[in-house]
């Protein structure tokens, strides 16, 4: 979708109008710095996700409004868990984090500061781990999506090394 003010409010609202959830969503701009890429879970269903793409196809500055739910896709999200922990368990905490690939980004003598990316299920099952450990603080970014149907792949060109994405795109347009 266009980078631009009021886009984000048109998808949401057109979510919203509709009585529909949003369970997760991540914004962030892409390559190109006109454009965002968007990640929406909303639990509604099939016929449902059908007609909803194709009203957001439909919304001004919507470039393209896709379904991977079912075909093959890249889905990660991240998690940030505090854990605050006794003396004794400081070690099992540690070696909870090495089992499930989180990395410790901040420690304290009350505990530990962890980061993990994955899938929802791998997430949820490493913040169950900790529950136990102690007092936990979880703060969970939204899921990100990456189709792999080469079908509805749209790469962007590749960026001359040294060049800012803002220079790419004017030499892209030069050619």
């Amino acid at each position: 979708m266009e980078n631009k003010p009021g886009a984000l409010m048109r998808v949401t609202g057109l979510l919203s109008q509709r009585g529909y959830n949003i369970e997760s969503l991540t914004v962030a701009r892409t390559l190109d710095p006109t454009l965002s890429r968007m990640t929406i879970t909303v639990d509604v269903e099939p016929q449902i996700r059908a007609q909803v793409i194709k009203q957001m196809n439909k919304l001004i500055n919507v470039l393209q409004a896709m379904d991977v739910t079912d075909g093959p896709a890249v889905n990660r999200e991240l998690v940030l868990v505090r854990v605050r922990t006794n003396q004794q368990n400081r070690t099992a905490v540690l070696k909870e984090a090495e089992i499930f690939q989180a990395r410790v980004v901040d420690s304290h003598t009350e505990g530990f500061a962890l980061e993990m990316t994955g899938d929802g299920e791998k997430l949820d099952e490493f913040i169950d781990v900790l529950r136990s450990y102690g007092d936990i603080e979880v703060i969970r970014s939204g899921i990100v999506s990456m189709s792999l149907d080469n079908k509805k792949l749209r790469l962007s060109p590749p960026i001359p090394r040294g060049a800012a994405p803002e220079e790419a795109l004017e030499l892209q347009e030069a050619e």
